[in-house]
């Protein structure tokens, strides 16, 4: 899609939906935040909706604690809707309800497995993250950036690329950080609030919790199952299943891990990893889920012991 045809979408029309999937990482709710500034400063109206309150490890950042959660009674007015970092429509969860297949729906995104379910897509499968485009789309339009806007787009880039250890961290990826950079704001805080401010509790937590992983297929696949009452001990300030991919990802020969986290009694979802031989992209697409070759995901409506029985049997053919 002609990033012209976007922006002239976006001219259009005067109030907007944002929303992005469910769980939401730093790159989806900073895309929302940097989308929404950006449609302020064009003048339009903008409402975030996600299915769930945002993480309150992410309050710190401007504007988040603003975004709204979905709830049933819910009537929300808008022209178009913006979906971004999502490459299904159904990963927005409840929010679809809100959506109005009659109005214009754009879909902002870079992952390899998005069906570009819009009327109007944008998708960039080479661009490190989803803020990465957007960055390329404020800039086509000729909106200036920033401190705020520089301040979201620099972040979404930084986590998406694992703060540019990824492959996916190219040299656009760097000549766009150049860029923001150059607004006042301190990347080195920022790290800080986002990896570096785990409350004791946690971290006293997460000790039990990571010896408690399971090695598969010669030792090739790491599989942690979360239940409910285990999830449940750790604050909203944790990001529980990022530290046991940052730790679980330094072992020697491991090529996928996977975590089974107890949504409810028949429900559940599956997080992969993989150090790059599997495309975990296509398994999670499997199970109606996506993302990277690298890191995706999906959810199962069933229990963790009938989740696993299926994921493994998926996996055997992979490693």
């Amino acid at each position: 899609m002609n990033v012209k045809k976007i922006i002239q979408a976006i001219k259009k029309n005067k109030t907007f939906l944002i929303s992005t999937h469910v769980g939401p990482d730093p790159d989806a709710l900073c895309s929302e935040m940097a989308l929404a500034l950006y449609l302020k400063a064009l003048g339009k109206k903008v409402i975030i909706v996600n299915e769930e309150r945002s993480p309150e490890r992410f309050h710190f950042l401007p504007g988040v604690k603003q975004m709204k959660a979905y709830s049933k009674s819910m009537k929300v007015s808008y022209d178009a809707a913006i979906v971004v970092d999502c490459g299904d429509f159904k990963r927005i969860g409840k929010v679809a309800g809100l959506i109005d297949q009659n109005k214009p729906l754009i879909n902002i995104d870079h992952h390899v497995t998005n069906n570009r379910f819009g009327h109007f897509n944008l998708v960039d499968v080479k661009s490190s993250s989803t803020a990465e485009v957007l960055f390329e789309l404020i800039k086509a339009s000729g909106v200036a950036l920033t401190k705020s806007m520089a301040l979201h787009l620099y972040a979404g880039i930084m986590t998406d690329t694992g703060s540019f250890r990824y492959e996916n961290t190219t040299a656009r990826t760097h000549r766009i950080v150049s860029e923001l950079r150059q607004f006042n704001f301190s990347a080195y805080e920022l790290y800080r609030d986002i990896y570096e401010r785990i409350p004791l509790n946690d971290i006293k937590h997460f000790t039990k919790v990571i010896s408690s992983f399971e090695r598969l297929f010669s030792g090739k696949v790491v599989r942690v199952v979360l239940k409910k009452n285990i999830v449940s001990r750790f604050s909203q300030e944790f990001d529980l299943r990022d530290t046991i991919f940052k730790f679980l990802r330094t072992i020697k020969g491991i090529e996928v891990i996977v975590i089974f986290t107890e949504i409810g009694s028949s429900k559940t979802r599956i997080n992969f990893r993989s150090s790059g031989k599997v495309d975990v992209a296509k398994l999670a697409h499997r199970f109606s889920g996506g993302g990277h070759q690298r890191a995706s995901g999906c959810t199962l409506d069933k229990n963790v012991e009938k989740s696993k029985q299926i994921i493994m049997k998926e996996m055997k053919g992979l490693v």
